[in-house]
């Protein structure tokens, strides 16, 4: 009677870890040979596994990751298409985002530049830090209702706070005005304070062309270019490529 009620009480208080551990110990007799520290100690264990283990699928959900299963133990090195491993293994750490640096990924459509962005953003979220996964259009277009609806000023907050921003498909059209302008102050409010992952189809030194207006677009350089780790890939698609080895 004494330990459902202690169970009861795991429940309303949510440790729902220690709850579990708690009726797995009652089904494992050589638990019961350990010392009351021993067995607490696990108890404590658990629950704070399961807390961790929630916190991450939190930060995932949040994250909106565009390819869910992406995670740097499944990035592919034995594709042929410029991929720099040590420079890959290097940023899987995440003490680049703790430093406040920044990731660009460039190469023709199809040889994985989103797989490793969400790759890395996954690894990110594991190692505690939150993400936020947006493709260039989308992210535009949302600014734009945000401005129209008044809730502008609560977006860029939004994105300010994130770790870490993922801006996929970077450079598919000229920017408008507009465009430029909201870009700059993304890149404002996080400059020095926390990291973005950009891809593109485009090379960098194409960006300029891209961006139009050369003043907001060495504004724009400046705050993402330069303390950013540069990953350039080439080759063929990488579906193509795993379809001709199939």
């Amino acid at each position: 009677m004494v330990l459902e009620e202690t169970l009861e009480k795991l429940r309303s208080m949510k440790l729902y870890g220690m709850l579990s551990a708690m009726e797995e110990q009652r089904n494992q007799p050589e638990v019961a040979a350990l010392n009351f520290e021993d067995r607490f100690g696990l108890l404590v264990d658990q629950e704070w596994t399961y807390k961790e283990n929630r916190r991450l699928e939190y930060r995932l959900s949040r994250a909106r990751l565009k390819i869910k299963d992406a995670a740097v133990e499944s990035i592919d090195y034995r594709i042929p298409r410029n991929l720099n491993k040590s420079l890959l293994l290097s940023l899987t750490t995440s003490d680049w985002i703790a430093k406040r640096q920044n990731v660009i990924i460039t190469g023709p459509t199809g040889c994985g530049k989103s797989f490793l962005a969400c790759a890395l953003a996954q690894k990110a979220c594991r190692d505690g830090h939150t993400a936020l996964y947006k493709r260039a259009p989308r992210l535009f277009q949302e600014l734009n209702l945000a401005r129209a609806d008044g809730s502008y000023g609560k977006l860029l907050q939004k994105f300010a706070r994130v770790h870490l921003l993922i801006v996929d498909d970077w450079g598919l059209s000229t920017l408008g005005d507009m465009e430029r302008r909201d870009f700059l102050e993304i890149l404002e409010d996080r400059y020095n304070c926390s990291s973005t992952i950009m891809t593109s189809q485009i090379p960098i030194n194409k960006w300029h062309d891209t961006i139009g207006d050369p003043t907001l677009a060495d504004a724009i350089l400046d705050r993402v270019v330069h303390n950013a780790h540069k990953i350039r890939l080439k080759g063929e698609s990488v579906r193509k490529t795993k379809s001709k080895v199939d």
